[in-house]
């Protein structure tokens, strides 16, 4: 299925990374469940359409669109930028490798970040910075500047750094409650995947 526009921000998915500490791409981690978790998750909580990046390993992503990121391998910051062209308005971006992250939370930074004037907010958990991220489409063309400007230093480390650098004080919203935040780098045995309670 391949989702069009609707009603709603954006859902940006950004799986685009080999996963060499995990072992492989985790777009395919767990036979794709996580995939199909963060998509539902974006889904679940209002997102009109949902993308996701895509880059060392190219997959059918279901109930969303795939957007192909040439230069993944430089880092997460290109995939981002890749995603907000694919985009417009108002976006929530979350992680494919944050498998107990689900709707609630994303509902949660969603309802926050429209809320609040400044359009930004992100999720954290006991206080630790994590994803989603929302970013009001005010935005958006400064963001899409700044990951472009972004020099060798910086283009892995996220969207949060090229967010904050735009100036503007936005909310952070305690998600700890809900789900554990953690983005998976190496496999265990423990972690529960979206909407699995």
């Amino acid at each position: 299925m391949t989702a069009g526009w609707g009603s709603g921000p954006s859902g940006i998915v950004l799986a685009a990374g080999a996963g060499t500490r995990y072992g492989m791409p985790k777009v395919l981690a767990e036979n794709g469940d996580w995939l199909r978790s963060a998509v539902a998750a974006m889904r679940g909580a209002g997102c009109g359409e949902v993308v996701v990046a895509l880059g060392a390993a190219v997959v059918d992503p279901g109930a969303a669109r795939a957007v192909p990121v040439p230069d993944w391998s430089a880092g997460m910051s290109r995939s981002v930028a890749a995603a907000l062209r694919a985009t417009r308005g108002d976006v929530l971006i979350t992680l494919v490798d944050t498998p107990d992250v689900d709707s609630a939370c994303a509902a949660r930074v969603l309802g926050a970040g429209l809320a609040d004037d400044s359009g930004i907010a992100r999720a954290v958990y006991r206080g630790v910075p994590g994803h989603p991220v929302y970013v009001a489409a005010r935005h958006r063309r400064a963001l899409i500047a700044a990951l472009d400007a972004a020099g060798p230093d910086s283009i892995d480390r996220g969207v949060w750094p090229h967010v904050s650098a735009l100036g503007v004080c936005g909310v952070d919203i305690e998600c700890g409650d809900l789900a554990s935040g953690r983005d998976v780098d190496v496999r265990t045995g423990d972690i529960r995947v979206g909407g699995a309670r």
